[in-house]
């Protein structure tokens, strides 16, 4: 493993005990039953321990949409060209995708990122991380080397240490590529044991016949590469895509950090997959945004051990579920920070109150 890469997993630890021990006392003590704000509490527990801070600043945050191209394409994988790819980063830039929406209303700052978008791009706001032009045809032959895949994983170690040293606080992952939930299903099938049968799905929305040609297209690069299970990086580098290799980095850099860093749909959650094999306490650090419409996603999330707040049936990317994600973080952040304290508003529990009494 480059030795980068590996001082970065060093600096991984386990979350702050203390802090969430304190998280879950405050909030026992606030105006309410105990446990009657549900998940949310879970959430401010673990992003007490994330952060060591009961009431951590999270206003600065950072969506990281890695973009990318797929050699698989050529393949007839998806129901859009790849052209579509540097079409998407423009609007990225412009502002005028859903995520740039989403994230305006979340007050998210987007961070566009060419890790391997098969064209000349050049823009002021775009970040440049470029790898190679897109990645080979893994039906034929590996994806990238090894080299080119801790390339790319460095490259969104480097973005996340980038926006830490500007004040980011929180991160979102996000993506673009076109063919890359195929690339996708690969990774799942190998590290899940799983068959391409049950974690393949439509993507940009392919018929009944183009999705059984997937299947057998993730087969065919599983039988073609024999990527090794025990090593997530040959894993990636033969069957994955540059801007999963890039959500890699990103989400080890935000552990390594000490920031939360919310996993967006099935794209995403193939990259946390190879964060958490890599460095198992990764996965404390994870926040499941929602459960995507492809048929794996909620299968991959278990794997990670992780439940989504939201359940919308999107299947967009982007980081767009990640984003809608934001609010309701902020809305914990702020009952931990703003709500009264049986104490401060002179409210009695009274004699044998038990959790299911109201307030």
């Amino acid at each position: 493993m480059n030795h980068l890469i590996a001082q970065i997993i060093d600096k991984i630890s386990a979350p702050d005990e203390a802090a969430s021990a304190a998280a879950a006392e405050h909030l026992d003590q606030l105006t309410k039953p105990p446990g009657s704000l549900g998940k949310l509490e879970n959430l401010a527990v673990k992003l007490a321990g994330i952060t060591g801070n009961v009431h951590p600043d999270l206003s600065k945050r950072s969506v990281i949409v890695m973009a990318a191209d797929h050699g698989v394409c050529e393949e007839g994988i998806s129901a859009f060209p790849a052209e579509v790819t540097p079409q998407m980063v423009h609007n990225f830039l412009a502002g005028g995708a859903a995520v740039n929406v989403l994230a305006r209303q979340a007050g998210a700052e987007v961070m566009c990122v060419d890790i391997g978008v098969n064209a000349e791009l050049s823009h002021p706001e775009l970040v440049m991380k470029k790898i190679r032009y897109g990645t080979a045809n893994m039906a034929k032959g590996p994806a990238m080397s090894r080299e080119e895949a801790e390339a790319a994983v460095l490259a969104g170690i480097d973005t996340v240490k980038g926006a830490v040293a500007n004040g980011s606080r929180l991160f979102v992952t996000g993506e673009m590529g076109i063919g890359n939930t195929t690339a996708s299903a690969a990774v799942m099938s190998v590290l899940t044991g799983k068959s391409p049968q049950e974690c393949v799905g439509r993507g940009t929305g392919l018929n009944d016949e183009r999705l059984q040609h997937k299947i057998a297209i993730v087969q065919k690069a599983i039988d073609v590469n024999q990527p090794n299970v025990n090593d997530p990086l040959d894993v990636l580098s033969k069957v994955g895509g540059l801007e999963i290799a890039g959500l890699t980095g990103v989400i080890l850099a935000a552990a390594a950090h000490h920031c939360p860093v919310v996993i967006d749909g099935f794209i995403s959650s193939a990259a946390a997959l190879i964060a958490q094999r890599l460095a198992p306490e990764t996965a404390h650090y994870m926040i499941a945004s929602h459960a995507s419409h492809e048929q794996g996603h909620e299968q991959l999330l278990g794997e990670l051990g992780l439940a989504p707040m939201l359940h919308l049936d999107m299947r967009l990317g982007e980081g767009t579920g990640g984003v809608l994600a934001l609010h309701l973080i902020d809305a914990i952040c702020r009952v931990m920070s703003e709500m009264a304290t049986f104490e401060s508003a002179g409210v009695s529990t009274g004699e044998g109150a038990g959790p299911e009494a109201t307030v």
